[in-house]
């Protein structure tokens, strides 16, 4: 299995509380039969955010980081301890942004069995104008019809827009 999916895990073959030898599952746990020790790793939570305008235009950013440096996508980050789903979202597309949200319905949740990350995706309505930021360093509202598919951050960004927006479709989704 490829050790990126759990770095932190790849090369463990000690416990980290005792020392000793532990038996590792990668990439899903780690366990000490010496002191008792066990440690789970899952995927992270990650939100992400489409807002759409009064217009009925998607807003989008175009990344100032990697991964998908330059590409677009929308606003969206991890899901931090103590705060809610609907909680992140808010955060990261003011961080992104500068735009406060009104949350709407939920998109879809998004994941691979390779990837780390499971993505929880809302619609959302703009209650203002969205400016640039070091991490989206162009911002851009886009009819359904104009967005830029081949531009496009991550495989879960083309997958959420098009839920988001089945009705704009014009034909199949690709997968």
């Amino acid at each position: 299995m490829d050790p990126s999916l759990n770095p932190a895990l790849a090369d463990a073959r000690f416990c980290p509380r005792c020392g000793q030898p532990a038996e590792v599952d990668f990439p899903r746990r780690i366990t000490c039969s010496h002191c008792g020790y066990v440690a789970y790793y899952n995927p992270k939570p990650a939100t992400g955010v489409i807002p759409v305008d009064d217009a009925g235009s998607v807003i989008l950013l175009r990344r100032g980081f990697d991964p998908g440096r330059g590409l677009w996508t929308f606003p969206g980050g991890f899901v931090d301890l103590g705060e809610t789903v609907e909680e992140a979202a808010h955060r990261e597309t003011e961080e992104e942004l500068g735009l406060a949200i009104e949350l709407g319905p939920l998109v879809g949740v998004y994941s691979r069995a390779d990837e780390r990350v499971v993505l929880i995706v809302y619609r959302a309505r703009a209650l203002g104008q969205p400016r640039a930021t070091p991490e989206a360093v162009e911002v851009r509202a886009f009819a359904f019809s104009q967005i830029p598919w081949e531009e496009l951050a991550f495989w879960s960004t083309e997958l959420a827009l098009r839920d988001a927006f089945a009705e704009l479709r014009s034909g199949p989704v690709s997968r």
